[in-house]
């Protein structure tokens, strides 16, 4: 009897052959203990169905069929059940088979038969793992691209606001957000389109045990922050200070529903970031400068009605009223400090204060006038840089 009579006599027997090898993986590979994510029917029938690809292939020679292997190894990589122990499982098989081939052929077979038949059957075995193995790769990668994809589109919604409060808990355990807060949004302003100015602060809040998602814009980065400790916010700015870019930081805030909110927030805080400086503006360091960037044509218009003489002097004397300005206002009013900052005598502050006097028509000896004067100041930070 040559190789293919032994394997038609054990084509017969499939069912019980794929009962002991599905047995037999059970046993020995962890992963396929799991009733919930390996039905043993499912398993059995894998086994038998691989099993007799190989039978036939002996039987009948042929270019070999791999569709079964191919089938096992898309259901394995979508049920997640890592490839290596996809692996072991095809191989704890394929030697339970051959056993049964050799112990069928002990009597009928001649020895040198078998030994060219063992290397046409491992041969095939080896064709068929390729193909178990090429099959899950091409999975897995569907799963990963869909799952990106899946997770885009969740951070987008809360983003944007379109997600429903009925989901929002599904959303917040598949991205592994806490289902409340606190959290905050952070943004940050892109250079090149598609630039990464936060590169490797994800990293660095996972080590800090602050889980975040992030969203890329051609333009800004956002990222939604949970803050799940008392000593979270002071972490998080931490690691968003090494990043050396320009970020915008919102309130802390309870319930991912707010998160759209949150994010107007975080842009008006960088808005508010003066345009010659990086680092990470909070919006509750400077409410003032956060309705002033809320309202950029209103903004203007304040410049104009309060400052204007001031921005039409040429450039040199412009910029030193302008940062003696910040630097009074820095001081609490206080020309010393303002001076020692500043490395100039405090009469001279005194000199150039009253030049905006002058110049203004306004006091600064009254309060109502220091507001204006302070707010119409923060409007022109967003072009501070080009006065300097």
């Amino acid at each position: 009897m040559r190789l293919s009579g032994v394997a038609s006599v054990l084509q017969a027997r499939l069912p019980e052959l794929g009962e002991r090898m599905a047995q037999r993986i059970r046993s020995d590979v962890d992963t396929y203990k799991d009733e919930s994510l390996i039905p043993f029917d499912s398993l059995r029938r894998s086994c038998v169905a691989n099993a007799d690809l190989i039978l036939t292939s002996l039987r009948h020679g042929g270019a070999p069929d791999a569709s079964s292997a191919r089938e096992t190894g898309r259901a394995r990589a979508q049920q997640g059940v890592p490839l290596a122990d996809t692996l072991h499982a095809y191989r704890i098989g394929a030697e339970l088979l051959w056993a049964e081939i050799l112990e069928e052929a002990r009597t009928e077979v001649s020895a040198d038969v078998l030994l060219s038949e063992s290397t046409r059957f491992w041969a095939s075995f080896g064709l068929y793992a390729e193909a178990t193995a090429e099959a899950y790769r091409e999975a897995a990668a569907e799963l990963t691209s869909r799952g990106q994809a899946r997770r885009s589109a969740l951070v987008e919604a809360l983003f944007s606001g379109i997600i429903t409060d009925r989901t929002l808990w599904e959303a917040a355990r598949e991205l592994g957000l806490p289902e409340h807060g606190p959290y905050a949004v952070a943004v940050a302003e892109g250079g090149v389109p598609g630039e990464d100015p936060l590169s490797g602060a994800e990293t660095a809040l996972r080590q800090e045990e602050l889980p975040s998602v992030w969203r890329l814009l051609p333009d800004q980065q956002l990222a939604l922050i949970a803050l799940p400790a008392a000593t979270a916010e002071t972490a998080c700015l931490r690691v968003l200070r090494r990043a050396h870019a320009r970020v915008g930081f919102s309130p802390r805030f309870q319930a991912l529903q707010d998160t759209p909110q949150a994010l107007r927030f975080a842009r008006l805080a960088l808005a508010g970031l003066r345009s010659d400086r990086t680092g990470v503006a909070r919006f509750d360091d400077n409410p003032l400068a956060m309705v002033v960037a809320a309202a950029p044509a209103e903004a203007a218009h304040l410049v104009k009605a309060v400052l204007q003489p001031v921005i039409d002097l040429p450039a040199p004397e412009r910029s030193r009223l302008l940062t003696t300005l910040e630097h009074w206002f820095t001081a609490a009013g206080s020309a010393g400090a303002a001076a020692r900052s500043l490395f100039v005598h405090p009469n001279t502050v005194r000199y150039r204060l009253r030049r905006v006097e002058e110049l203004t028509g306004r006091s600064l000896a009254d309060p109502r006038t220091a507001a204006d004067i302070g707010a119409a100041l923060l409007a022109v930070h967003g072009s501070w840089g080009k006065h300097r």
